[in-house]
């Protein structure tokens, strides 16, 4: 301060205090230290530490701080050691001016888990100041006719000290003419008076001179002097006399310039102009002297300035009253300010955790919030609420600390964040409120795994597609977010037909396209089933599955396959036809199958070519080739059809097969045709030897017919090995003897055809069944006979099976 002395005793002094231990408690989170004021920089307060039973592992970890205190920059926590010095040059008495008990208090918080303690710091009072008067000199009238006894208030000293050390007592030299009057008020001050206790007289000193002195109660003790000048003046003998010698009064914090305070009034016994009284403050502050205003007439003191509880709740005013001839009186007025609710709460946010882990457990703090409310009693006492329905609650802590916690399970992919508006209220009357909204993020843990859109998919891909080609796209989602929501796709590990699902198919890990890594062929592979799988990328990973269905669809590539008749090498089959055959007669029938399926595989048979195209006709659904008109005999001997079958793709595929149909009554018939085919074709030697061993085979046979039937078998197998070991193509007899009963022209007995069929599109089975009775005539251009067989029971042509 700008008039503060110091001396050896006083550093002395202080530095007693630094050594001294002077005072130190802890109770529920509240520590206690007094200390002297003037303690230089860096002096140690105390050892936080070490009073609250943690160690230096436990400050840093919790990272110890001092988070709160309007006066906090006073001291500094040293985390380090755990110790807490002064920060800053601390004067009580610009702290907390005259008040008695001097302290200020500091928050410190530990996190991890959090942990708060408040720490009160009372400020011991030094004796550094000397007492001082507001002025060196002060002027007193007094008239020559005032009577022993008479008073004149003296200002008092001002030492900011306080108890011991403040002013104890006044001294008053010379005291000819005056003494010194003192009273103690009820707040311990001093009012001192200068008593009149032998009258003056001008004409003998008109002027006096004393020495007020004050003094301390220190050690050694301090003193202030002033100088009261006295003039004596002529004539006033009664002096005015206040009714009261205290005033109390109250007024509310925040009342409007002008308002009434109280009325002070003093009488005096002089007549006219001398009992004239004139009311004025005296010893008044400049901060006094702005607050309030008295009319010197009616003694009503008024407001003229702001009044404000929080920063001075009382107020002493010393009212003067003088009448014409300078007599005058004092009097006090002691002023108490009444708390108003003017002040909302203020939320200081001390500690924040964000964002929050969804899987906290509840009752996990997020935040610790400090509310404080500068006005008093009921006004200052503040309740804090989250003013929602909310997933978060408010939990009291020490005083002024409230903590923001979670009540139930958090989820963020119901919701992501929230906002939190924490509401703080006072008691006050209307009460005040303040708002604090804390945005809270939600952190993702990874409690979601991948689902796809489908539990399974059907996929259909056309055979002979091209190795690599894009199939299907799966899509999988991942409720969680960033890298727990970042799914990649993988093949599950499993067979098909013997051979990895791998190697048949992949899928891109990144974007879960599936190509084929083969061509496919429908004959060969119909469907079959991938298990895909799409994990997350969070820890530990999530998964989840779905099955693809790939179903390989026909395509048109495979042409019709002809069975019967069959034809091999340059070997023909020839159709035997009575001349005596009617319309609708059945010559025989073209058997084709087709591999592909749906309607690729339907066929559809037409004649291309014929000898005589008015005699014969093909069946267009069933192959059947019959006659559409009777056969004459004029109608060649020898008549080439040419049939084609066709299957129902796009683009179709066909197939053709020449069938040779004799027409003639019996088998010389058809040998001698043969013979003079052979002679008008210059066949070579060798067909003629064939058509001469024909002959004789068929004799031979004619003639082993009639004998036992060990004679029958041994036949049948030698034509077993004909058949097998030669080229020799099949063709049917039908002879007179089978003539339609109906007079149709067709077979009296049915043709069977039974047609087996495997996976792979190039083999086909084929068996015919034909009547017992049926006649059989094998020729080969190259041969120059024919062989001719009767069979009494079954063909050898009844359960044979022909493989094309």
């Amino acid at each position: 301060m700008a008039f503060r002395e110091k001396s050896d005793n006083t550093k002395r002094q202080l530095s007693l205090w630094i050594i001294i231990l002077s005072f130190l408690y802890v109770a529920q989170g509240q520590m206690r230290y007094s200390i002297p004021e003037e303690m230089v920089k860096g002096s140690v307060i105390g050892n936080v530490a070490a009073d609250l039973g943690i160690d230096d592992k436990r400050l840093k970890s919790g990272r110890a701080r001092i988070v709160a205190g309007d006066s906090s920059r006073y001291v500094e926590l040293n985390s380090d050691k755990g110790i807490l010095v002064v920060n800053e040059r601390i004067d009580r008495e610009a702290l907390c001016r005259r008040t008695s008990l001097c302290s200020f208090s500091i928050e410190i918080i530990l996190e991890n888990p959090i942990q708060l303690t408040e720490v009160v710091i009372e400020i011991m009072d030094m004796n550094d100041h000397s007492p001082k008067f507001a002025k060196n000199e002060i002027n007193i009238e007094i008239s020559e006719s005032a009577l022993p006894g008479a008073r004149f208030l003296l200002d008092s000293a001002y030492d900011p000290d306080v108890g011991i050390n403040a002013i104890q007592s006044y001294s008053l030299k010379p005291t000819d003419n005056f003494v010194l009057k003192q009273e103690t008020r009820p707040d311990g001050s001093k009012y001192i008076e200068m008593m009149l206790q032998s009258p003056v007289d001008r004409e003998k000193q008109e002027d006096l001179s004393l020495t007020l002195t004050a003094i301390d109660g220190g050690h050694p003790p301090r003193s202030g002097v002033m100088t009261v000048n006295v003039k004596v003046l002529d004539a006033n003998d009664n002096a005015p006399v206040f009714t009261q010698k205290l005033y109390r009064a109250g007024i509310a914090e925040n009342s409007p310039r002008g308002t009434l305070v109280t009325t002070v009034s003093a009488d005096d016994s002089d007549k006219g102009v001398n009992g004239q009284v004139i009311y004025a403050f005296i010893h008044m502050s400049e901060k006094e002297s702005g607050v309030f205003e008295i009319d010197e007439k009616s003694g009503s003191i008024f407001v003229r300035g702001s009044i404000d509880f929080e920063q001075d709740q009382i107020y002493e005013l010393n009212v003067e009253a003088r009448d014409q001839g300078g007599l005058t009186d004092s009097c006090a007025v002691i002023i108490n300010v009444i708390d108003v609710n003017d002040n909302i709460p203020i939320i200081t946010l001390t500690s924040f955790t964000n964002p929050v882990s969804e899987d906290a457990s509840p009752g996990t703090t997020i935040a610790v919030i400090n509310v404080k409310d500068v006005d008093s009693g009921e006004n200052g006492q503040v309740n804090c609420i989250i003013s929602e329905a909310s997933t978060f609650a408010m939990k009291s802590s020490i005083r002024n600390y409230f903590t923001v916690q979670t009540i139930k399970m958090l989820n963020r992919e119901t919701e992501s964040e929230y906002n939190v508006t924490i509401t703080a209220r006072d008691n006050g009357v209307p009460s005040l409120s303040s708002n604090k909204t804390l945005h809270i993020r939600v952190s993702d843990v990874n409690d979601n795994a991948p689902v796809f859109e489908q539990q399974s998919y059907d996929v259909r891909l056309v055979e002979n597609n091209t190795p690599g080609v894009s199939i299907f796209n799966v899509k999988a989602n991942d409720a969680d977010c960033c890298q727990n929501a970042r799914v990649s796709y993988l093949l599950e590990d499993s067979e098909v037909n013997g051979v990895p699902a791998s190697s048949l198919v992949s899928v891109n890990a990144e974007s879960g396209i599936i190509h084929a890594m083969h061509c496919f062929d429908y004959e060969k592979l119909r469907e079959f089933q991938v298990k895909v799988r799409a994990q997350d990328a969070g820890s530990p990973p999530l998964s989840g599955n779905a099955t693809v269905r790939i179903i390989i669809q026909d395509q048109n590539d495979n042409a019709p396959q002809i069975l019967y008749p069959v034809q091999t090498g340059g070997s023909s089959v020839a159709e035997m036809v009575p001349r005596s055959a009617d319309v609708g007669y059945l010559v025989t029938k073209v058997v084709a199958v087709d591999v592909d399926s749906g309607q690729n595989a339907w066929l559809s048979y037409k004649l291309q070519k014929a000898t005589d195209r008015a005699l014969f006709e093909v069946g267009s659904q069933n192959g059947e080739i019959r006659t559409i008109r009777p056969v004459s005999d004029k109608d060649a001997m020898k008549q080439r059809l040419t049939v084609i079958v066709e299957d129902n793709g796009q683009p179709s595929r066909s197939a053709t097969v020449n069938v040779n149909v004799m027409v003639a009554d019996s088998f010389p018939e058809v040998l001698s045709e043969f013979s003079d085919n052979t002679h008008d074709k210059d066949y070579n030697d060798n067909l003629t030897f064939y058509l001469v061993l024909a002959l004789a085979v068929v004799s031979f046979l004619f003639i082993l017919s009639l004998v036992v039937i060990i004679s029958v078998k041994i036949y049948r197998w030698r034509q077993s090995r004909i058949f097998y070991q030669s080229n020799l193509p099949v063709i049917p007899y039908y002879p007179t003897l089978y003539s339609d009963a109906g007079g149709t022209g067709t077979l009296q007995h049915m043709h069977n055809y039974e047609v087996y069929m495997t996976a792979d599109s190039r083999k086909s089975d084929c068996k015919f069944v034909r009547p017992s009775s049926q006649n059989i005539l094998i020729v080969d251009p190259k041969s120059a006979e024919t062989m001719e067989f009767t069979g009494n029971e079954k063909s050898m042509f009844d359960e044979r099976d022909l493989v094309s």
